[in-house]
């Protein structure tokens, strides 16, 4: 008899792919995945188109080619005033999923336990388990998705040992304000756990501003800052992340990346070192563009019948259909949508870890171009007729 491993019945696949897949065969428009329809930057297109031409076909370090740490670390000085080694402090990972699972495996033992805030990504809850952690769920109070501390502090543990916190958030579109974060830190300093930050849409924010913990005192060497290129930079599919950390970290996490994938590619790294020196201009043209495909979106969803609330940060919206259908769940509402209405969205109890929670939401994508966000709305359209 075949016999897989026990830790794999615990999840599923991820269901933001199963829906890409869905898409696909209905014709629907995408709305589901994270990804830009549109092109990236085209002078890193051209780094890239370079670096191949120049045979730069080999591995790179392990750990990330010279030239994009020492970038990475100059971002960081510029943008957030964090002082960062680039030869013992940044491991750049396959994407900023890796880094994250990496983190997971380098610094978690069996019988931890990891406070994910919910709604979440879908990958934490699998990372942890993956690393024979428990998952210990915290959510996020709606409408305006605040954190509670005090029931934050009741969670924790003398088994804690890391708090995952993604700001600005996926699937809500939260930014965790500067209470909230020093809220966690001092938390994090009295109880001694980690936290281990998902940022990749640190450019990304309409409302309030990005604040990274590792700059609160105390928390640089307690914090793994996690982000990556993919969203900033419109290049999902170049699966280029990073994972910044103290040596003592970074060096376990080094390790478990050169056992999980070696190394990203190349030629794709040297064009993210140009990406990273692009001036303040780059990004304030990103956050409007961003802006204003967040308020088509907003306007289609209500005029739809959808509830929901204007993402303060990230390109993502929770909308709860209840309005709308009050007879299918989550999975069979965003499966109808797609095959019915021709528009792909992410059913709402993947992001959490309790399966009854969510069941009225489906989660849109509005990092896509005008054009196909207007098809989109057009379909939309249908739900009021």
């Amino acid at each position: 008899m075949t016999k897989t491993a026990q830790r794999t019945s615990t999840f599923n696949e991820s269901v933001i792919r199963e829906m890409t897949r869905i898409a696909h065969r209905t014709g629907a428009v995408n709305l589901a995945q994270g990804f830009p329809d549109f092109p990236m930057p085209a002078p890193m297109k051209d780094a890239a188109c370079a670096a191949i031409m120049g045979d730069v076909n080999q591995y790179a370090i392990t750990w990330g080619s010279p030239a994009l740490r020492i970038a990475i670390a100059e971002k960081y000085r510029r943008w957030y005033g964090m002082q960062v080694d680039p030869d013992t402090e940044i491991t750049v990972t396959c994407g900023a999923t890796e880094a994250m699972a990496a983190t997971f495996m380098a610094l978690i033992d069996p019988g931890d336990e990891v406070i994910i805030l919910e709604p979440f990504y879908e990958n934490y809850g699998p990372d942890a388990v993956l690393a024979g952690a428990k998952p210990v769920f915290v959510p996020l109070v709606a409408p305006d998705w605040h954190l509670d501390i005090e029931r934050l502090a009741a969670s924790i543990t003398p088994r804690t040992r890391a708090l995952v916190l993604n700001t600005p958030h996926n699937p809500t579109g939260k930014v965790f304000s500067r209470a909230e974060i020093s809220a966690i830190a001092e938390l994090a300093e009295r109880h001694n756990f980690l936290v281990f930050t998902d940022e990749i849409y640190e450019h990304l924010v309409y409302a309030g501003h990005h604040h990274p913990i590792a700059t609160w005192p105390g928390m640089r060497e307690r914090t793994v800052t996690i982000s990556g290129l993919s969203k900033t930079f419109s290049c999902t599919g170049w699966r280029l992340g990073y994972a910044i950390a103290p040596r003592e970290l970074s060096g376990s996490i080094r390790k478990v990346h050169d056992f999980l994938t070696v190394g990203a590619a190349a030629p794709l790294q040297a064009a993210g070192a140009v990406g990273m020196a692009f001036d303040a201009d780059y990004y304030n043209h990103l956050q409007r563009a961003y802006k204003q495909r967040r308020d088509v979106m907003m306007t289609a969803l209500v005029k739809a019948g959808f509830s929901c609330s204007a993402p303060d940060g990230a390109y993502y919206i929770l909308a709860d259909f209840s309005a709308i259908d009050g007879t299918r769940n989550d999975r069979e509402f965003a499966i109808w949508l797609a095959e019915t209405i021709g528009v792909a969205t992410v059913p709402g109890t993947s992001f959490y870890g309790d399966p009854g929670r969510g069941t009225s939401s489906v989660r849109f994508a509005f990092c896509k171009t005008f054009e196909t966000l207007g098809r989109a709305a057009e379909r939309l359209e249908l739900l009021n007729r």
